[in-house]
């Protein structure tokens, strides 16, 4: 008893580096007995373990792991953006049609003009956006995404990440949390509660917005086909854009440990937790699992939350593009104002605008950029990409103002939905408007630098 008294008094003394060592050496000693006494009494089947060992001497590698993971979040993108053009296009056709229908209700009701515009070109064309851009790559990725972690791919993924997020203060289950980002950053914040270190958790928190979400996906997607795929041949437009993607998706990474290691340095100060990962066996994937999971618990979940907050904000940027003050709308004076600094950092005004109004969905950014530039009052969408990017150019885009825009569209702002679900989960109004300061800082410098960058070459 009094050696045990002695031992803590001494472990009181230890620095908070040196008491996270002993505590990683004493979970690596159970770890080792366990395992003594594993192999004395449980038979194991030789062959099967050898193949999980190759496999892993593979994926886990320091010189093979970092580009398998890579290459598979390219072709998930590359698998997501092919798949979801034709569903979407679908799902569009049909609710604008219910659209079509609404409106001849209205008219056969002689309903007021504002009205019909409120509800109908308002929230339920917003409502309709979400639900057509939003559904078909959510019920692609997140099948994917589940089938990786089904298979026992995903723990690999934390494991290689560990080193990385442990060297920058944080700790090594954040990297699980930054992959649910891809699907929704708002189910990235929920993934946080997997950390038991208060200070680890916001860390993660904080930073789960650079990681591009599912709302962010089209303004990625639309933009990297017109001017980074629409350089290469129609066959390989597709694979070029989503690997392009997948590399926006690094930089969103690397700004995430940049982040970490900063706030683990200033604001939330500590020493990471330790983090003792047990590799599961590789395992054939439940498909009925997978398939309720992703589409029950993630899709449905994530899309209902994202139509709670989008169909307010369709009524909310009708009455702008329509309220008309000296022969231009509330929306075009805003963008006017802002113009000046948007043109400072690679943007413009209207820009700017469509990414303020794109607060309660990020899907919604695109039509409403489009609106402004041809000064409808409801969102649109053009007929093809190519005039899409007629439009960009008719409006002084050039490749260094579709870069900043990517790169705005990955750094900047969390959504409304993530920002509420920070508040719960934090209980802090104080880290919430943080998480509003720091990417959106992050993504004004990102873009001034490119385009003093971009002025100098």
């Amino acid at each position: 008893m009094q050696d045990i008294q002695k031992l803590y008094i001494l472990i009181n003394e230890y620095s908070e580096e040196e008491k996270q060592k002993v505590r990683d050496e004493m979970v690596f000693n159970i770890y080792e007995n366990a395992k003594e006494l594993s192999d004395k009494i449980v038979k194991k089947d030789q062959s099967k373990i050898d193949i999980d060992k190759k496999i892993d001497d593979v994926l886990t590698s320091k010189i093979t792991g970092y580009p398998i993971m890579f290459i598979l979040l390219g072709l998930v993108f590359w698998v997501t953006i092919v798949g979801a053009n034709y569903p979407s296009a679908v799902i569009s056709n049909f609710l604008f049609g219910v659209e079509e229908r609404l409106t001849d209700l209205f008219i056969s009701l002689n309903a007021p003009k504002w009205i019909h515009g409120m509800l109908v070109l308002g929230m339920y064309r917003t409502v309709a956006w979400v639900v057509a851009v939003m559904l078909p790559p959510m019920a692609i990725f997140f099948p994917c995404f589940t089938l990786l972690e089904d298979l026992g791919y995903l723990p690999r993924i934390a494991f290689n990440l560990d080193r990385l997020f442990k060297k920058v203060g944080a700790h090594g289950k954040q990297s699980l949390t930054m992959s649910m980002g891809f699907g929704c950053n708002a189910a990235g914040i929920i993934a946080c509660r997997i950390i038991e270190s208060p200070r680890e958790r916001l860390i993660a928190m904080i930073t789960n917005n650079f990681v591009p979400c599912n709302g962010r996906f089209p303004t990625l997607i639309a933009i990297a086909s017109i001017f980074v795929g629409g350089y290469f041949a129609s066959m390989y437009k597709s694979l070029v854009a989503s690997f392009f993607i997948a590399g926006l998706v690094l930089v969103g990474i690397i700004m995430t440990l940049i982040v970490s290691w900063g706030l683990s340095k200033t604001l939330l100060k500590g020493v990471p937790s330790s983090f003792t990962l047990e590799l599961p066996p590789y395992r054939r994937p439940q498909f009925l699992r997978v398939i309720y999971t992703s589409i029950i618990d993630r899709t449905i979940f994530v899309l209902l939350r994202a139509i709670a907050v989008a169909a307010p904000a369709g009524i909310v940027i009708w009455i702008l593009a329509n309220t008309i003050i000296g022969d231009v709308s509330i929306l075009t004076h805003m963008a006017r104002l802002l113009d000046p600094f948007g043109q400072l950092i690679g943007l413009d005004g209207f820009i700017l605008m469509a990414f303020i109004l794109g607060l309660p969905a990020n899907e919604i950014v695109i039509p409403i950029l489009i609106m402004s530039y041809m000064s409808k009052g409801a969102m649109l969408e053009l007929d093809t990409l190519n005039s899409m990017k007629n439009l960009f150019i008719q409006n002084g885009w050039t490749f260094i103002t579709a870069l900043n825009v990517m790169l705005f569209s990955l750094l900047h702002f969390p959504c409304a939905t993530t920002l509420i679900t920070i508040k719960k989960e934090s209980g802090s109004y104080k880290w919430t408007v943080i998480s509003v300061i720091i990417p959106t800082v992050i993504a004004v410098v990102v873009c001034f630098i490119t385009k003093q960058i971009s002025i100098l070459l």
